[in-house]
């Protein structure tokens, strides 16, 4: 389908190394002139769902700045633009949870926030688990909880999950099991 809308002015107004904020003048679908924010991100979003033969799963718990509150997720991290995006799968595993896999399934290729971002995400299957120790980053606090796949979902359908990379790849997983 072509695009219906035409950008008539670009500017950068914020920019740094994960995220580049443009404001742009547009004319609308139906012509007439109008404003649009866009938020471009740097990375791909990348989920993992470590799952074991007993069907137990973990996640990581953290204080996430932007929203100011606690927040039970799937690991996560980003995978900068142009970079295998397996290798960020792999590598951010094992540093939030000390887990490796053997085997590695893509269950999902996602939009996080079309509406004002460009932002794009996948979502892996990790099984055929080891476990070491966790290596989180500087700027992370972690709590890693190990779980049935079924308790995990059931926070997803109580509200306890809400980021987005967590939900659906949870609620994918469940499916796909």
């Amino acid at each position: 389908m072509e695009n219906p809308w035409q950008t008539l002015n670009k500017k950068t107004v914020y920019d740094n190394p994960w995220i580049e904020v443009t404001h742009r003048e547009v004319l609308n679908p139906s012509g007439n002139e109008g404003i649009y924010g866009v938020v471009h991100f740097k990375n791909l979003a990348i989920g993992i769902v470590p799952v074991d033969e007993y069907g137990n799963t973990w996640l990581v718990g953290q204080y996430r700045y932007a929203l100011d509150q606690y927040s039970w997720e799937i690991p996560e991290g980003g995978c900068p633009l142009g970079t295998a995006p397996l290798a960020t799968a792999q590598r951010e595993l094992l540093e939030e949870t000390g887990i490796t896999a053997s085997r590695w399934d893509t269950i999902l290729d996602c939009h996080i926030s079309n509406s004002v971002t460009d932002e794009a995400g996948r979502i892996y299957l990790a099984r055929e688990l080891s476990f070491g120790t966790a290596q989180p980053e500087e700027t992370e606090q972690l709590e890693v909880r190990k779980l049935s796949l079924r308790e995990a979902v059931d926070m997803v359908l109580r509200g306890e999950i809400t980021d987005s990379l967590s939900v659906m790849g949870l609620l994918r997983v469940q499916l796909m099991l």
